[in-house]
């Protein structure tokens, strides 16, 4: 008998609400019939944590006396965005400082979250209303009005592993790729992933209450790049690339154990976002879904070492997370995750003790993600570089 949200949450709050992980349930298919499972089953916590380059926090300083128009910001010597109005910015994740291309601000936004102090320089013209032209200071989570991430394209569905033909090292935002084909490198939690667990986003779309960083987030549109074209496999799950989420919450609410800074050598700075998704067991179909394994889960390894990236050969994840691959004429080669699976589980376990705890409820999406969506190129045009 099928369930609705609205079913489940009721078991949330009667504390008789059934919970497990995507792995958990995975393995608990292989010996139960998935009719069984839909009815014994009520949610899945789905985890992902990984290097999401975009992404980025919203801050408001509140207004120096007298004000300021904030023209030209730095978050410890980070250029932040100065077009949000007087004192309002955006600082991306990937944007380098001036004085350390190591450091930028994925590492202001954790510093922040860390509950860290954090120095505050902005240059405005002067104007009438703000004739304020210079700050220096300091500041932190508790002294800013808002700080909350907006990360435009997070969770990717699947993506394609990484390889190097070349001769040369090759510096990426997968790693360092080896020459000849010496190392493979992948960024997905698998079957703990939350996309590949509802690979047509049949219940998560506008709204959507997650996990994000240790607190409460939510779905606020597609993801950039989101792409529902690419070629799925029997299960329903694209073999490359697909759907991406845009997502929004409380950075102060948030835990720098979800949020971490990384520098990527010669290529640079990104963040490592934890997102946690609890998908319900609402029938046989969602059950079927859900039980998708590492084996049956498949992805390209790309060739980074030449325009294009293309596929070398198809994988699976369950040779993936094996620690080698077969690949270069029959050569084991040795496979590296971006990611990290033991951070993911925590995270769905998170998840699943504030399910059970009665402190966190399903959401009905206000509105699907596009089902029909793809990524069009940047076509150069007169004028343009060639």
């Amino acid at each position: 008998m099928a369930k609705t949200v609205a079913e489940i949450n009721e078991k949330i709050r009667k504390g008789t609400v059934v919970v497990v992980n995507a792995e958990e349930f995975a393995q608990m298919a292989t010996s139960k019939s998935l009719g069984t499972l839909a009815e014994e089953v009520d949610i899945v916590t789905t985890a992902t944590f990984g290097p999401m380059c975009s992404s980025g926090a919203v801050i408001n300083f509140g207004h120096w006396s007298p004000p300021i128009r904030m023209e030209e910001i730095r978050l410890n010597g980070v250029n932040a965005y100065e077009g949000l109005a007087a004192v309002d910015t955006y600082i991306g994740a990937t944007a380098e400082s001036k004085f350390d291309p190591t450091y930028g601000g994925a590492h202001v936004i954790e510093a922040l979250i860390r509950g860290d102090d954090v120095r505050l320089q902005a240059h405005g013209k002067g104007t009438d209303c703000y004739p304020t032209r210079e700050v220096d200071t300091w500041i932190n989570k508790e002294t800013v009005n808002e700080f909350y991430l907006f990360n435009p394209r997070n969770a990717y569905q699947n993506y394609g592993a990484a390889t190097n033909s070349t001769g040369k090292i090759k510096y990426t935002y997968m790693g360092s790729l080896l020459p000849r084909y010496s190392n493979v490198t992948y960024s997905t939690s698998g079957e703990l992933s939350p996309l590949l667990n509802d690979p047509y986003l049949r219940t998560i779309g506008l709204g959507t209450r997650i996990f994000l960083g240790g607190s409460v987030g939510y779905v606020a549109w597609n993801g950039t790049q989101f792409n529902t074209r690419r070629s799925r496999n029997k299960d329903g799950v694209p073999t490359m690339g697909g759907a991406t989420l845009a997502v929004v919450g409380d950075a102060k609410q948030m835990s720098a154990a979800f949020i971490k800074s990384a520098y990527y050598e010669k290529y640079g700075v990104s963040l490592f976002v934890g997102i946690g998704i609890p998908i319900p067991v609402l029938d046989e179909e969602m059950a079927a879904h859900l039980a998708i394994s590492n084996d049956r889960i498949e992805t390209s390894i790309c060739d980074y070492g030449k325009d294009g990236h293309p596929p070398v050969r198809s994988v699976t994840y369950s040779e993936l997370v094996s620690g080698s691959v077969t690949l270069d004429g029959g050569r084991q080669v040795k496979t590296a995750p971006l990611s990290s699976r033991a951070k993911a589980r925590e995270i769905a376990q998170v998840l699943k003790e504030w399910i059970e705890a009665k402190e966190f409820y399903l959401t009905e999406a206000v509105a699907p993600l596009p089902s029909d969506s793809f990524v069009r190129p940047l076509v150069p045009r007169e004028g343009g570089v060639r």
